[in-house]
């Protein structure tokens, strides 16, 4: 078996991240802001979170969550939503009637202000999702409509990206249009102190777009954090931090539903690893709002697998995603357009599962994220087609890792004594001897480290 090693280095070459539309000041130095390379990133869903689906209430849970480990926070959209064409009788989070306002559902400014302090007071760093590529059918930029702030199809009519009925697509061949995002970003930064942005379907928009709101969000707050929903290597060279990793995302769910095997991982992952640049973050998950909305649980999709995938999400230089109540093994999908409470009485020891997760995450070096992390180092073993065997090394610390991604037991060999001297194992910390066979149980994992 080819082995794979990769080492996550700085990239400081400079270079110019503007194209033929606009150039910017914007320089990929490959660096990060420090907090972002060992931290563990939370979704949260204001309307579902608590009974009452308020900014107030949620604040509550601050203590629980920085209890359990989390360093960032991803509110999804806060602002106004559009009545006209309506989803559901509360309609889509993204479909975005005012940049500037705040959804009374959820409370106000001063709440939301509120709730950025508690975090900060405790840590953690807020991102507020950002939907540039469109906004609702009534916004308030619908009066610059006849200017040409939208796009309009041959008939004259405003068009909608895919079949999302309840929106409408912006023209960023339009420079006002352009400079007014922005200053509707810099806003929050400014206003609310928040400490970056999840950016909606952003390789829709044009990359140079995304270099100039960079350009002007640093002259506000220099460490700024950006995550695209995308998987697109140029937004990573100097503007986004952290991408989605869409790609490896479906493999698991292949995997686990047993339609691939272990080989679509590796290859998956190579191919991030060959478009990336070295310090490009991939966020790794098992669900999210889109995933557990419309296509299901994690388990759902990944069944007994889930609790497998939900550790190599931790364990794969980049970082993981935990989605509001995976915590809490919340197992049902969340109403996108209506209320639909997250029940948080764990049922399977969830907690404790992740709680576990981000205290190996933040103890140990070599899970770092890219280029601070450790060097990925895969282990040959004799069952490659099911077992999926590697280490993270990172000057005197290291993580080795061994899943039987498969449905059977399998026994597997190695040609050297695995993990090796001094390691201890995942999550009882108890000191284990090294070994040159090992029987795994369908979908178990071994993680040990020192």
């Amino acid at each position: 078996m080819k082995k794979i090693v990769v080492v996550f280095l700085i990239v400081s070459v400079l270079f110019s991240c503007g194209n033929k539309q606009k150039q910017t000041s914007v320089e990929p130095s490959g660096a990060h802001p420090e907090w972002a390379y060992e931290a563990v990133i939370y979704e949260v869903n204001t309307r579902q979170f608590t009974p009452e689906g308020t900014f107030t209430a949620f604040a509550a849970h601050l203590p629980r969550l920085k209890e359990l480990g989390v360093d960032i926070l991803w509110f999804m959209p806060i602002q106004p939503i559009g009545e006209t064409e309506r989803k559901g009788s509360l309609g889509s989070y993204y479909s975005i009637q005012d940049y500037t306002g705040v959804n009374q559902e959820f409370g106000t400014l001063d709440d939301f202000k509120q709730v950025v302090r508690q975090a900060h007071d405790a840590g953690m760093k807020v991102l507020l999702d950002w939907v540039a590529n469109h906004t609702s059918r009534d916004a308030v930029w619908m009066a610059d409509a006849t200017s040409d702030w939208y796009v309009h199809d041959s008939l004259g009519n405003i068009s909608a990206p895919y079949d999302w009925t309840d929106v409408a697509e912006l023209n960023y061949d339009n420079k006002e249009m352009r400079e007014e995002m922005i200053r509707s970003m810099m806003f929050w930064v400014r206003e609310a102190d928040i400490d970056g942005f999840r950016c909606d379907v952003a390789g829709e928009v044009p990359t140079d777009f995304w270099a100039a709101a960079k350009d002007s969000l640093v002259s506000l707050k220099q460490e700024v954090f950006l995550l695209a929903e995308a998987e697109k290597p140029e937004l990573n060279d100097g503007i986004f931090d952290a991408y989605y990793a869409w790609d490896f995302h479906h493999k698991m769910n292949a995997v686990a539903q047993g339609k691939e095997n272990v080989d679509s991982l590796r290859a998956s992952l190579q191919r991030t690893l060959d478009r990336f640049s070295p310090s490009a973050i991939p966020m790794y998950f098992t669900s999210n709002h889109d995933e557990n909305s419309w296509n299901g649980t994690e388990f759902e999709r990944m069944g007994d697998a889930a609790e497998a995938f939900a550790v190599l999400s931790y364990v794969l230089p980049g970082m993981p995603l935990i989605y509001n109540g995976q915590e809490a093994g919340f197992n049902r999908r969340l109403q996108f357009f209506e209320k639909d409470s997250i029940d948080w009485n764990d049922q399977g020891a969830f907690t404790a599962f992740y709680r576990s997760l981000n205290a190996l995450r933040k103890s140990n070096s070599a899970l770092l994220s890219p280029e601070k992390g450790g060097a990925f180092e895969e282990i040959p073993n004799d069952r490659s087609g099911s077992v999926w065997s590697f280490r993270r090394v990172k000057d005197d610390q290291e993580v080795v890792c061994i899943f039987n991604f498969s449905a059977n037991p399998v026994q597997v060999a190695f040609d050297e004594d695995v993990p090796g001297a001094a390691f201890r194992a995942y999550p009882d910390s108890s000191a284990v001897s090294s070994f040159q066979n090992i029987d795994l149980k369908p979908w178990e994992y071994r993680v040990f480290y020192k």
